[in-house]
């Protein structure tokens, strides 16, 4: 591996990791507020696409953003609408910790969409790590079974499954900008979000805290799209599960949701899982 090669795959790899932590934040914002899943949606939106949008015009990269996303970045903004639509419905189903966990089996949804997709090989050492996250994901599961939505635990599915095909379609083609589509994706959730919701009646604090969570998701999901540019498909779904862990966690000191015993477990596996994989061998 050339120097330069190694050093976009750890800016990739860091991106990455500050995606996951953030995004492992998500289940407080929208717990953490009466407002409905739509209200939410409706909010984060707004203030997402703001702040990103912000972000595009003080780097000069408008054309290069909007004009030039192309098919690729369309049909990431319509597949990343449909995740967030399902990924923040599903915390108000069902519990932070059962949502994270779910997202922990996108890499092998990912995997199997780049060996499909583009044919890109999976190695031993990736696969290992899938199968280690897997593990975990059933481990924290046996801990949790017959307590949860099912509907809550399909629409966590769904994001994981959008999220993991933007991966792949990142990898497919790195020129498509990551901020347009972004801005696109929220933007086309505002009318949803007015004619299922009633995101202008609920209170105003509320909308100081949602504001706060659209410029994380901001932060978020630009540092994805950089970062999938860089890392494999598979990789970077296994450094994005490190949200496994660390979403239960964030959920017991803010709202003492107490994680079982199968959750501390799995949850760790899941953390030894991505940092094996990520691991060079020599």
């Amino acid at each position: 591996m050339t120097r330069h090669i190694r050093s976009e795959y750890y800016v990739g790899t860091f991106l990455v990791v500050v995606s996951a932590v953030t995004f492992s934040t998500a289940g407080l914002f929208t717990k953490g507020v009466e407002a409905g899943p739509w209200e939410v949606i409706f909010w984060r939106g707004f203030f997402a696409a703001a702040f990103t949008s912000a972000w595009i015009l003080s780097r000069g990269t408008v054309r290069h953003n909007f004009s030039g996303m192309g098919y690729s970045g369309l049909a990431i903004a319509v597949i990343g609408a449909l995740g967030t639509a399902a990924f923040i419905s599903s915390f108000k189903l069902t519990s932070i910790a059962n949502v994270s966990l779910i997202y922990a089996v996108s890499p092998l949804i990912a995997a199997l969409l780049a060996w499909f997709v583009i044919g890109e090989k999976i190695s031993r050492r990736m696969m290992a790590g899938c199968g280690g996250a897997l593990l975990g994901v059933a481990i924290i599961v046996s801990g949790s079974l017959g307590q949860v939505s099912l509907k809550g635990d399909l629409l966590a599915l769904v994001m994981t499954t959008a999220m993991a095909l933007i991966m792949v379609i990142y990898r497919k083609y790195p020129g498509t900008p990551g901020a347009g589509p972004a801005v696109l994706s929220s933007v086309l959730l505002l009318p949803f979000g007015v004619l299922f919701g009633a995101p202008f009646k609920i209170d105003s604090s509320e909308i100081y805290i949602l504001s706060a969570f659209g410029l994380l998701f901001a932060i978020a999901s630009v540092t994805l799209a950089e970062g999938s540019k860089r890392v494999p498909s598979g990789q970077t779904a296994l450094l994005s599960s490190l949200e496994t862990p660390l979403a239960p966690a964030l959920a017991f000191l803010i709202f003492t949701e107490i994680p079982n015993f199968p959750t501390f477990i799995g949850g760790s596996v899941v953390l030894f899982a991505v940092l094996f994989s990520i691991r060079r061998g020599t």
